[in-house]
């Protein structure tokens, strides 16, 4: 079975998005290009999650890596 190349994530912050894509990955921070696709949107009286925020989350292949 291959790879996934990117994961595509939502949670109610940016960095909840990010760690729920690199623990679907399976791989470090170090390992991956983190692109924001919509940032959250507070909700009444700024409270969080009226609008989760979206990340893409790609595998660096090893010929980036070089």
């Amino acid at each position: 079975m291959k790879k996934a190349k990117y994961v595509e994530s939502e949670g109610k912050t940016m960095e909840e998005a990010i760690e729920k894509a690199l623990k679907a990955l399976k791989l470090p921070r170090s390992q991956v290009k983190i692109e924001s696709l919509s940032e959250e949107k507070k909700g009444l009286f700024g409270m969080p999650g009226a609008k989760p925020a979206k990340v893409r989350v790609s595998v660096i292949s090893s010929k980036e890596n070089t």
